[in-house]
């Protein structure tokens, strides 16, 4: 049996499984991908690939229905949410092929001494290797290849076992927008057969999304090889409510985002740290909102939240609460599970102790946290073993800086939420992983900065 199927997670439907690669085929992927580089990048110019770039991203938003079909079934996202995610894919590429010509100009050096000239001129690495996840998984590909493209590395792309068919068609849009054989090599492959690819002296950087024990395994073997390596592994993103002068614009930005593809956002907001004050109403109106969001189909476009990726998601998440639970945590709202839909819940009286504390729960529970003061909201923000996203919440501007300042996380979102763009970086520290996606930054993690000197 092939480890990778489209199993429909709001019915436990197995609607189709498809072969995982040979060995000798996946080897000749690489050797596709690798040829390809060697000629085309060299030969192409950098608005012949923006051109690609740019039709790529055409073709999601043209085919936005069928492809948003496709994760519904895979992964069980909302279709507004689905068809949003499409539009957001169409906006990355966009900014890729918009900004090409930018990103890889030359950067001229003032010389401290001597005569001549030195410019910084900027290359592709290569092939890369990218390890995706299922949670976003158009999004996810196109922050990953989109830079990549333009700058003229080539891909092999290793999807979620649980998204072969949104896999297969990125596929065919590379194909039909005109990229030659081999620039983008969708692979199914096992773990085992990752490793080899890693290791492989064609594939020079690896770029993962996904749960800290598959970062840190793909960051060994990639250390052991002398493998540049991106990281994106997650996060228990603190939401910070120190002051507001709208307690239900705060409460519905709150539960927004913490539903958001019902939860499962490695950057949605997950602990909840409110001042003495805001504390009691802001638990009230807060457990309100959450408990009228209600799973539905989510094939519907009433649907708000769906049901959670898979049968094993769903069981992790049961766990995780249930242990809270066993551990002091109190259920405000919530907490029941029928299938692999999982009510909206929100828990309390969390302490350093609770495995909850230093978890990060994937899916649409909330804790909530009393703090007296600003500097105790800080101390409790970063006391996490994450460090991805955050929010601020204030109505004193000076405050909101300040805060952001301590924040030990790559992003902090102050006093607004559903603000990703594709010109924004994205990425985090600790075990949130290193490197960076998106914008420019985005573009300077696989490229080859080469000095030339001339006297």
């Amino acid at each position: 049996m092939s480890m990778y199927a489209v199993v429909d997670p709001a019915t436990g439907e197995k609607v189709k499984e498809y072969p995982t690669i040979s060995d000798d085929d996946l080897r000749a992927a690489i050797g596709r991908a690798d040829e390809v580089h060697r000629r085309w990048s060299s030969s192409s110019t950098v608005a012949e690939r923006a051109d690609l770039v740019r039709r790529v991203g055409e073709l999601h938003v043209e085919r936005r229905q069928e492809l948003a079909e496709i994760i519904v079934r895979e992964m069980g996202k909302p279709i507004e949410q689905a068809l949003g995610e499409l539009d957001f894919v169409g906006d990355i590429y966009g900014f890729y092929a918009d900004n090409a010509e930018q990103l890889m100009a030359d950067e001229p050096i003032k010389l401290l001494a001597g005569d001549g000239s030195a410019v910084v001129r900027r290359s592709s690495f290569g092939v890369l290797l990218g390890i995706m996840p299922w949670n976003f998984p158009y999004y996810q590909v196109a922050r990953f290849a989109g830079p990549n493209l333009v700058i003229g590395n080539t891909i092999v792309l290793k999807h979620a076992p649980q998204c072969p068919e949104s896999a297969e068609a990125i596929q065919k849009l590379f194909d039909e927008a005109g990229f030659p054989e081999g620039a983008y090599e969708n692979v199914y492959a096992t773990n085992e057969q990752i490793e080899s690819v890693i290791a492989d002296p064609r594939v020079r950087g690896v770029s993962v999304t996904g749960s800290e024990r598959a970062g840190a395994a793909v960051a060994e073997i990639a250390g052991r090889n002398l493998k540049k390596v991106v990281l994106e592994m997650g996060g228990s993103d603190p939401f910070i409510v120190l002051g507001t002068d709208d307690l239900d614009k705060t409460v519905e930005d709150a539960a927004a985002a913490r539903l958001d593809n019902t939860g499962q956002s490695c950057n949605a907001a997950k602990r909840f740290i409110v001042v003495d004050d805001l504390y009691e109403p802001f638990l009230e109106k807060f457990a309100a909102a959450m408990t009228a969001v209600k799973p539905g189909d989510p094939t519907s476009s009433d649907s708000e939240i769906g049901p959670l990726s898979s049968t094993a998601a769903a069981d992790r998440l049961e766990d995780q609460v249930k242990r809270a639970i066993d551990q002091g945590a109190k259920v405000v709202v919530g907490g029941g599970r029928e299938g692999n839909f999982f009510e909206p819940t929100v828990l309390t009286d969390i302490g350093p102790n609770n495995d909850a504390y230093r978890e990060e729960l994937f899916g649409p529970v909330a804790q909530v946290y009393r703090v007296s003061s600003e500097e105790e909201a800080v101390k409790l923000a970063n006391d996490t073993p994450f460090g991805l996203g955050s929010y601020v919440m204030s109505t004193d501007p000076e405050q909101a800086e300040r805060v952001a300042n301590q924040i030990d996380a790559g992003m902090v979102y102050v006093n607004i939420v559903g603000a990703d763009g594709a010109e924004l970086p994205f990425g985090g520290t600790k075990r949130s992983g290193f490197g960076r996606e998106l914008g420019t930054y985005g573009a300077d993690e696989f490229v080859n900065k080469k000095l030339i000197r001339i006297g």
